[in-house]
């Protein structure tokens, strides 16, 4: 015998059995019943820009086709959760000027775990694959042997003088693992060309061909758009400990490499150019190489990285100098970038073809302070 509680039980599932089918069947009774049109009942009437654009306007994304040949690279993107603002804006333009139809993976890397919220974010951005990382507190941390009563001192002096970074431990722990650590990564192992792309920086042009390839094909190890001056007061100690290395080493070095960009005496006094790091394009298996990793980790072992400010862009740049063919460090030319306050603007037929958008009077490559007059000496 029916309880009233079992008809009410059995009135509510027809009625349910019977809304799903009806959702089903008549689209249009679909709508009106749904939760968001319920909703939308019980607030009351909303603004037309409520309901969306209908889909009618719109204009599929037309795919395309993946590349015949690619090479194994990545971007890498080293950044802490509070920079998604930044490092967005840079992904959003890598994928409109180039990686759209290239697709390329992107790794990040944090010293600290990355949020639900930035993956998520950054996921969005991109069809190619994403990865994050998280870097080991061996490869992050300043070491343990490090002084840090003649550490601090050195910051503190550097404050007085006003050097930028100069009283940052964080900025030191970057600069040294950037300089030996990045591509010992987990997630890099893969890999053995990289882009590295910071937070706020902006690409000018359009990207129409891989500059992956070119680097595999022309046998290239290292690629760069801007080239400057370090600081001094920032590297005291750099270059002697470079020559004590290369004095202990001499069998290292090739015969055509690329001292005369780094030294105007055949390698007595550093003149302080160097490729700026924060755009590079390079050979991850150069810098896995004997001859890098012994230069490193003499490097590391003097403590100039905390001692006093040692950043990786002239490490790298003096390491790419000396270890690699001069053939094999590429000018981007055609890549306009700027990261402040420097830019590099192509100018003539590469500015029309990349459909840049710099102002070609605003282009850092022969001022004063650019270093590039001293690559082209080079051939």
């Amino acid at each position: 015998m029916m309880t009233p509680t079992r008809y009410i039980v059995l009135v509510l599932t027809l009625l349910i059995s019977l809304h799903y089918i009806l959702t089903i069947t008549h689209e249009e009774y679909g709508k009106a019943t749904s939760v968001s049109r319920l909703t939308d009942y019980i607030q009351g009437p909303q603004p037309p820009y409520k309901e969306g654009v209908p889909e009618q306007y719109y204009k599929p994304s037309v795919s395309l086709p993946p590349p015949e040949r690619k090479a194994n690279a990545t971007f890498v993107m080293l950044v802490r959760n509070t920079d998604g603002p930044g490092i967005m804006n840079s992904m959003k333009q890598i994928e409109d000027r180039f990686n759209r139809k290239f697709q390329y993976p992107y790794v990040f890397l944090n010293d600290k775990p990355f949020t639900e919220n930035f993956k998520k974010y950054i996921s969005q951005l991109t069809d190619a694959p994403v990865e994050f990382g998280l870097i080991s507190p061996e490869h992050w941390k300043q070491p343990e042997w490090i002084d840090e009563q003649k550490a601090t001192a050195a910051r503190e002096d550097m404050m007085r003088q006003n050097v930028i970074y100069g009283g940052s431990v964080s900025y030191r722990n970057m600069c040294r693992f950037n300089s030996g650590f990045f591509y010992k990564q987990e997630l890099l192992q893969k890999y053995r060309y990289y882009w590295r792309v910071e937070p706020d920086v902006k690409y000018f042009c359009d990207i129409d061909y891989d500059p992956f390839l070119l680097m595999q094909d022309q046998n290239k190890v290292y690629g760069f758009t801007l080239s400057l001056y370090e600081y001094e007061a920032t590297i005291l100690t750099l270059w002697p400990s470079v020559k004590e290395f290369l004095n202990k080493n001499p069998d290292l070095l090739p015969a055509d490499n690329a001292l005369s960009f780094i030294s105007d005496d055949g390698g007595v006094t550093y003149n302080r150019c160097h490729f700026w790091s924060n755009f590079e394009i390079g050979d991850m298996d150069f810098w896995r190489s004997e001859a890098y990793t012994k230069f490193f980790d003499y490097l590391d072992s003097k403590g100039g990285f905390y001692y006093e400010r040692w950043g990786d862009a002239p490490v790298h740049s003096i390491g790419a100098a000396l270890f690699a063919n001069k053939s094999q460090i590429h000018f981007f030319n055609d890549i306009g970038y700027r990261h402040e306050p420097f830019q590099h603007c192509p100018q003539g037929d590469l500015h029309k073809n990349g459909k840049c958008w710099c102002d070609p009077g605003s282009n850092f490559d022969y001022e004063w302070y650019s270093c590039l007059h001293r690559y082209d000496k080079l051939f």
